[in-house]
């Protein structure tokens, strides 16, 4: 009778201490104050702004290169030097064409030196001039005639309008002999100038440099200041000169270390969320224990489907450090920050409750006694999440575990 008196006040305590929420062994915390970043993830790498790939201006083979990757370079400074294998029929045709040249520059000098000799003796306005000479005498004479009243008014205008035809003719004779000679001249130096292009041609295909030119084009020269990436050839490589039907062979590419990109991808899910000039804090893979701060400057307008998953790519400006020299290539991840909230008070998102559009906390009245609470809440970054209203740094909460 006493055991079941007994068990009958037991199973009493335990059902009282149910229908007031007693939990034993419960674990709580308190909410704190602290900062929520809220933030995307983009993977990629560190990559130069500007990156110039320098290509040959002839083909051959590499003889000689004046640089290696880490180098610093100015513009114009000397990167290799080619070798050039000239072709012989090239070459032969190029001679020709050197021979032919020369033919048509002497024989336009020997024209414009017989044009001289006859321009000084006045040979090609002599008929004018003998013209001219006649009507001016018969004019005279026709003027007399005219003044003694043998002919009338009549005719001796005849003569007078005749000798002004001979003035311009000999006028007209000799502007035409100075325009000849300048033709001659310039046809002298047109020969000329096609004999210098010729031997220039020659000389190029032959030694890859020519006479004139103020840089030798067998010479591969930084079109840019900045530092030597990579140099894919060695000294007896063959190479080609880029044209319009080939690329030609990457001699080196130069770029500028000064000024560095953070590219990368972000999913589909978050890139509505961005915009250009949010800040990036940028951890990279070699580096350990440093982040970086980089400001997004551009978001594709265009996603990639990879693996399944559709992503955007994003580009943003990296500030430079003079503490650490960051490579191109390095491999990144970045948190581009979407929204910041400082000094709030936040709990973990893990001990909330969601219930339709409202959310709880289990709030302890006693030991092992928790009640439902309702409270608001802000922002969240997927681990803290800030509370607004509801709850101060005092009250203890139920620990939410994943087996509950």
């Amino acid at each position: 009778m006493a055991v079941l008196l007994l068990l009958t006040v037991a199973l009493g305590a335990y059902f009282v201490s149910q229908s007031e929420g007693t939990e034993k062994g419960t674990e709580t915390t308190k909410a704190e104050m602290g900062n929520i970043t809220r933030k995307a993830v983009a993977t990629g790498a560190v990559k130069p702004r500007k990156e110039v790939i320098i290509k040959p201006q002839v083909s051959g083979v590499v003889e000689k290169l004046f640089v290696e990757p880490g180098g610093i370079v100015k513009q114009g400074d000397k990167l290799a030097r080619i070798k050039l294998v000239p072709n012989e029929v090239n070459v032969n045709n190029a001679q020709s064409t050197v021979e032919l040249a020369r033919i048509r520059y002497q024989e336009a000098q020997r024209e414009l030196e017989r044009q001289k000799e006859v321009f000084l003796k006045k040979l090609d306005v002599e008929a004018a001039r003998v013209n001219y000479d006649n009507a001016q005498r018969e004019e005279i004479r026709q003027q007399k005639l005219f003044a003694d009243g043998i002919i009338s008014e009549i005719d001796y205008n005849r003569f007078k309008v005749d000798l002004e035809i001979r003035q311009a003719e000999l006028d007209n004779a000799q502007i035409l002999a100075t325009n000849n000679l300048k033709q001659f001249e310039t046809d002298v130096d047109i020969r000329r100038q096609e004999l210098d292009a010729a031997i220039n041609n020659l000389q190029l295909l032959r030694e890859g440099v020519t006479k004139n030119s103020k840089q030798i084009s067998n010479v591969v020269v930084s079109t840019v200041d900045g530092m030597i990436l990579e140099v894919p050839v060695e000294e007896g490589t063959s190479v080609i000169e880029r044209n319009n039907f080939n690329e030609g062979t990457t001699i080196a590419s130069v770029a500028d270390m000064n000024s560095l990109i953070f590219e990368g991808m972000v999913d589909e899910s978050d890139v509505g969320k961005l915009r250009e000039g949010m800040p990036l804090e940028m951890t990279v893979g070699a580096i350990e224990d440093q982040t970086f701060a980089a400001t997004l400057e551009y978001i594709s307008p265009k996603g990639l489907e990879e693996e399944g998953t559709v992503k955007f790519e994003v580009r943003a400006a990296i500030q430079r450090s003079e503490d650490v020299f960051l490579r191109a290539g390095y491999s990144a991840s970045a948190d581009i920050i979407l929204e910041r909230k400082e000094n709030v008070l936040r709990i973990n998102e893990r001990d909330l409750i969601i219930r339709g559009d409202s959310n709880f906390v289990k709030v302890q009245n006693a030991p092992g006694s928790f009640a439902e609470r309702p409270i608001e809440v802000g922002v969240s970054d997927g681990i803290l999440i800030e509370v607004t209203a509801g709850l101060d740094t005092l009250t203890e909460i139920k620990v939410i575990k994943n087996l509950e």
